[in-house]
């Protein structure tokens, strides 16, 4: 899988990448919305992993964006503060599903591989 993770915690993001690498799935981090969408436009990924608190835009605000101008990409919203409304909100906006950090590394692959295969 191509994956691209959108998160400011660049240690939580290099952490993650390094175990989905480990993996088999190709990996680009970015720390920031702009930089998010910015990736999306250049090099079109399988599936995001969005963090939705980040210090400038917002996940919601990246999710909207890249869902108008890619509805195909999946994404996969993440909340460190246990926030499920957010996440619902999400969701209903067009995200594939959205997880609590900290997170189950085979859990979330189960959910980027089921998201993959049922945009593929």
């Amino acid at each position: 899988m191509k994956i691209l993770l959108v998160d400011d915690e660049q240690e939580f993001t290099g952490a993650l990448a390094e175990r989905l690498e480990l993996r088999g799935h190709a990996v680009q981090t970015v720390d920031n919305g702009e930089d998010g969408l910015q990736a999306v436009d250049n090099d079109p990924p399988q599936v995001v992993v969005l963090d939705l608190k980040m210090p400038g835009l917002s996940g919601i605000e990246v999710l909207k964006r890249i869902k108008n101008q890619y509805p195909h990409i999946p994404i996969l919203l993440l909340t460190g503060y246990g926030s499920t409304e957010e996440g619902i909100k999400g969701m209903q906006l067009g995200a594939y599903d959205y997880m609590l950090k900290p997170l189950s590394i085979d859990e979330l692959i189960t959910k980027l591989q089921k998201a993959v295969g049922e945009n593929a």
